[in-house]
């Protein structure tokens, strides 16, 4: 059995996932080139941060937004910064840097927080499967498995949370993977972390990526599972807070 963190949901010093270091704050001028932006911090200095999501990041990209960046100095870095928030209108942050969700999903099965994920002997992350993929989180017992996908999920409309804000075939590829393991006789699982609290609900934004929409539909009738849990993101971490519920029509 994975160990149990004493505590309950409401208790902050549960955060899962703390920042390393304290995260400094500025505004937005611009994000470009995808993997760049551009901060201008409260001293007035321009930084230019590394912005770790391939997403388009609709709604939560708005030139003059508050964001909050990591700090990493190491020479071997180019670009000493990362964009980890997006402060967006109600004061909501926005978890934007994809190299976090995974570590959250996987703290909170260890802990026992996700339900459906209890039990397990065994964790291990990206391990190889159906092929050239790799799963985030395989976990095992002696005659089970259980494959899980997470995704990271930024764009909203109204109050629902819609997964992709960008076209992606990637994506899709790994719904077809989980659903190959399904047939194969184990669980496939994917794992959206709706990663702003200012959500009550989470689907398929299947007017950016019908593809992606049709093919989530599929895959959960033939027996992949879906879930979604909202993440709450300060300045000191980012906590898993409740899972919502999804809806796989608009």
């Amino acid at each position: 059995m994975l160990p149990l963190e004493k505590g309950g949901w409401g208790d902050f010093d549960r955060t899962f996932m703390r920042f390393e270091t304290e995260l400094t704050t500025g505004t937005l001028i611009r994000r470009y080139k995808r993997f760049l932006a551009d901060v201008a911090l409260a001293d007035g200095t321009v930084v230019t941060a590394h912005v770790p999501n391939t997403g388009s990041l609709k709604t939560t990209s708005d030139p003059g937004s508050p964001v909050a960046l990591s700090y990493h100095p190491r020479p071997t870095r180019k670009l000493k910064w990362t964009l980890e928030l997006v402060q967006v209108p109600g004061g909501c942050w926005v978890g934007v840097n994809t190299a976090r969700p995974n570590h959250i999903v996987k703290e909170a099965i260890e802990q026992q927080r996700i339900p459906s994920l209890k039990g397990f002997e065994t964790l291990r992350t990206e391990v190889s499967y159906a092929g050239n993929s790799r799963i985030d989180i395989l976990l095992e017992n002696r005659d089970e498995r259980c494959y899980v996908e997470v995704k990271n999920v930024t764009y909203k409309e109204q109050n629902r949370a819609l997964f992709p804000d960008a076209v992606t075939a990637r994506g899709t590829k790994h719904l077809l993977a989980l659903l190959e393991m399904v047939r194969a006789g184990h669980r496939g699982v994917i794992c959206f972390l709706v990663n702003r609290g200012d959500c009550t609900s989470m689907g398929p934004a299947a007017h950016i990526d019908p593809v992606y929409a049709e093919t989530l539909s599929d895959v959960s009738k033939a027996g992949v599972e879906i879930l979604a849990y909202r993440a709450t993101a300060t300045l000191r971490g980012i906590d898993i807070d409740r899972k919502v519920r999804v809806f796989l029509k608009p």
